[in-house]
């Protein structure tokens, strides 16, 4: 695990959560992944368009899927545009400054599902050799030690 997949994803919150939805884990991953490629398309239709308001609701969303499975520069990221765009709502002012984070969502949208479909998808699996022989173990998940 390099440096970089650490500052993207929690694996402790994600291991946590994993444990926590067991079986619907995986079910839960997909609702994200199609869930956070609208929300990020929308934060990116609404930045074009230039409505406040319209960013808040799938930025608010992005935030808190990501933060359950434990994409927490998503989550960091989703919660600046949140925050940022509600205190523009308020003082009744564009969001031009948000471009930056807006165009950086896609990206750390893309790297991020990267990461936890091979986190998902390397999960350890037995294959027996046979009655009375050593069982041979795939990868593990990373950060964790078989």
């Amino acid at each position: 695990m390099s440096q970089l997949d650490g500052a993207l994803v929690d694996w402790t919150a994600y291991h946590r959560a994993q444990v926590e939805l067991g079986a619907d884990f995986a079910r839960i991953l997909g609702y994200f992944r199609e869930d956070g490629a609208r929300s990020v398309s929308a934060i990116e239709d609404a930045m074009r368009q230039r409505s406040v308001a319209s960013l808040v609701m799938p930025a608010h969303t992005l935030k808190a899927d990501a933060a359950q499975l434990g994409a927490s520069g998503l989550a960091t990221l989703a919660e600046l545009v949140e925050e940022t765009a509600r205190d523009c709502l308020e003082r009744r002012e564009g969001c031009d400054q948000l471009l930056g984070e807006v165009v950086r969502l896609r990206p750390m949208f893309v790297s991020t599902m990267a990461l936890l479909n091979q986190a998902t998808s390397s999960v350890v699996m037995r294959r027996p050799q046979g009655f009375g022989r050593k069982v041979v173990f795939g990868r593990g998940l990373p950060g964790v030690s078989v």
